[in-house]
């Protein structure tokens, strides 16, 4: 059987938006893509596969556990519905019982983003109520402190560039706020390229998505403590049966993080190596002014920031590189100040190319 774009009907895309999951986030590799067809291909007991592939990430990450889950957000649902039944089997098959009262979740407000859905739906879905702490402006650690009172289950720290940046209190800072009050932190680092940091830092729980940076299939990891690992793993027994992973992903992942762990990722001086001519390029197009810029939220990857001006709105341009075959697919967060800006790591030379071709015919 072929699988082709004309078989579905389907646009080609050209993903200058990032690890975005309205695109299919990440492509895999050779190596994923056979560790995939292995798990396709036989049986497993399901739930030793998901304890032992866990243990052989745990000795990876240098952990207690980890359990691999079916996404960053099933990873934040079910980690605040294990600390909120604390391993009762009565829990898991009644997650939204009142019988339970401590269902509060701390989080910074300004970390109450919508990153595709809110972070307060899957809080409520995994039977948690949000408490924002601070403001959207500012939140420190006297701000979370505050908040906490004897209905509260855990603190949930966003790691993100949706998230406000300025004046929030650091991961290790929210760690020590939770260890005073003994209090467990879940860190939500879906998109985060360390795999170490957080639990170094004293997260108790840390969640990873599997096709962001790490470029597995699709999938969550969450790592941490071994208690509150096993409570993760019960949720399957309730909320999690429907967020299952199939042996295939599961596989597929495990190889994704042995691959990141031994190759990383591309770094920053390759991306802006890879812009230069890139951005030379589009500087020669009418009403475009095109830059190298870092991330927002300090890490190691840079991008192409365009300027648009002339009669074209910057959103008329995103609507006009949508439009066409390929569809070309941008950063647009900061669309409304006229900017558009183009994330390269999952664009090649050719499809630079293509992306010039396109707004030069449309600038011109």
């Amino acid at each position: 059987m072929t699988i082709s774009y004309e078989k579905f009907g389907l646009k080609e895309v050209i993903n200058a938006s990032g690890r975005m999951t309205i695109l299919g986030v990440s492509k895999v590799s050779e190596n994923v893509l056979a560790a995939q067809r292995f798990g396709g291909e036989h049986f497993f007991e399901m739930s030793e596969l998901g304890k032992q592939t866990g243990a052989y990430l745990a000795d990876l990450l240098q952990v207690e556990d980890a359990q691999i889950v079916s996404s960053a957000s099933a990873g934040i649902a079910q980690s605040v519905a294990a600390l909120i039944g604390q391993g009762d089997l009565y829990h898991a098959y009644h997650p939204y019982t009142e019988k339970i009262t401590k269902r509060e979740i701390l989080l910074p407000k300004g970390h109450n983003v919508d990153y595709g859905t809110p972070v307060e739906v899957m809080v409520a879905q995994g039977g948690g109520k949000v408490v924002e702490a601070g403001y959207a402006n500012m939140c420190t650690p006297e701000h979370v402190a505050m908040m906490i009172t004897e209905n509260t289950a855990a603190i949930l720290y966003i790691k993100s560039h949706h998230t406000v940046q300025k004046s929030m209190l650091s991961v290790a800072e929210a760690a020590q706020v939770a260890a005073e009050h003994n209090l467990p932190l879940i860190v939500d680092a879906a998109a985060e390229e360390d795999l170490f940091k957080y639990v170094a830092a004293g997260a108790d729980l840390v969640i990873y998505s599997g096709a962001k940076a790490i470029e597995g299939p699709s999938a969550g990891l969450v790592i941490g403590k071994k208690t509150y690992i096993e409570w993760v793993r019960l949720q399957g027994k309730g909320i999690g049966r429907a967020m299952k992973i199939g042996k295939d992903n599961i596989l597929g992942f495990t190889q994704a993080v042995e691959d990141y762990l031994k190759n990383g990722s591309e770094d920053g001086n390759s991306m802006k190596a890879r812009l230069a001519p890139f951005i030379q390029q589009v500087n020669q197009i009418p009403n475009l002014t095109a830059a190298v810029v870092q991330d927002g939220a300090g890490r190691d990857i840079y991008r192409a920031s365009v300027k648009v001006a002339g009669k074209k709105s910057a959103k008329e341009v995103i609507a006009e590189l949508k439009a066409e075959n390929p569809a070309i697919y941008t950063r647009e967060y900061q669309a409304n100040n006229g900017i558009i800006e183009f994330d390269i790591r999952s664009v090649n030379t050719e499809e630079l190319a293509k992306i010039v071709r396109r707004l030069t015919e449309i600038m011109n």
